[in-house]
């Protein structure tokens, strides 16, 4: 059996890289948004500061919003412990820790993806070049996950951080949709207008689904669609459902591991039910993002319950 220490630090170490993933997924969300120029900037932004839960303390430290300072704050500030750069140091430093059970591929990727976000994230990003700085945090991430799925062997390393993975997906694939609660249309009346569609396009190419929701849905837009894709469609590999799927799963393997399955397998598989027994038109009548924000309580507690079960410390 893994120490407590090695399985938080494996837990955190994909949970860091996965955060830094969706930061720029956030950013990239904020700035697609921007250019409708319906809206404020302080609109776009603060939805976005708002998802990622950190509007208060951009607020503490900056008087207006703009595209460079919001980017800034959420790529770069160290102050900042969801920003791109933050995520990125606290995981090289958890990989450290837990170095020795890492395939040398996977620290080589994770030491590659530092030193790359230290030289991108350097100086403020400027605007014009900012499609291509997120491009390239997606693509390093990307690679860290490439080598960790070929080279891992399949044990309870690998299932405790495929754990840490897959909790900070399901965080963030809610908050990303939730961004579309906060960007107000100028009236109920353009509720169905092109620009409401084209927000919605915005949330699914900011999860890379645009494409799958076109195979899926035949390019049909709706809100109700969008939101089953991203919460209900367990072949979609970002969706509420496909990372509960994962989880539960994992915690299984665990469970037949160690000899006796933890509360934490519980709780995941009740959500898991309660996701396969809801209709998006359920979820709708609740209010998405009143369900949203539940389910976020949710998989927070799901987390310190796993750590709970697990004894890190």
């Amino acid at each position: 059996m893994l120490l407590g220490r090695a399985a938080n630090g494996l837990f955190w170490v994909s949970r860091y890289i996965e955060r830094a993933e969706n930061m720029a997924r956030l950013v990239d969300t904020g700035l697609r948004l921007s250019l409708t120029e319906i809206s404020t900037a302080s609109d776009e932004w603060g939805s976005v500061l708002s998802s990622a839960g950190v509007r208060g303390a951009f607020e503490a430290t900056h008087s207006e919003y703009s595209t460079l300072a919001v980017a800034d704050f959420l790529l770069r500030d160290l102050t900042n412990p969801s920003s791109v750069l933050s995520s990125m140091e606290t995981a090289r430093m958890n990989a450290r820790m837990v170095r020795t059970t890492l395939t040398r591929e996977v620290w080589e990727a994770i030491n590659e993806a530092w030193m790359t976000f230290r030289r991108l994230l350097t100086s403020p990003v400027d605007e014009r070049d900012l499609p291509a700085v997120l491009d390239a945090i997606k693509r390093e991430t990307a690679l860290i996950r490439g080598t960790f799925q070929g080279t891992m062997l399949r044990n309870e390393i690998f299932e405790f951080a495929q754990l840490g993975t897959l909790i900070e997906r399901a965080d963030n694939t809610a908050r990303i949709l939730d961004v579309k609660y906060f960007v107000l249309l100028p009236s109920a009346a353009w509720v169905g207008s092109m620009l409401d569609t084209s927000q919605w396009q915005t949330i699914l190419r900011s999860v890379s689904a645009h494409r799958s929701y076109r195979w899926t849905y035949e390019g049909e837009y709706s809100p109700a669609n969008v939101a089953d894709h991203l919460i209900l469609n367990r072949r979609m590999p970002r969706s509420l459902a496909f990372c509960y799927h994962g989880i539960a799963g994992g915690l299984d393997a665990l469970g037949q591991d160690y000899g006796s399955q933890q509360p934490s397998y519980d709780v995941a598989i009740n959500t898991l039910a309660n996701l396969q027994d809801t209709s998006i038109e359920d979820i709708v009548d609740r209010g998405l993002h009143e369900f949203l924000r539940s389910f976020i309580r949710d998989n927070a507690r799901l987390a310190d319950q796993i750590a709970t079960d697990y004894r890190f410390n």
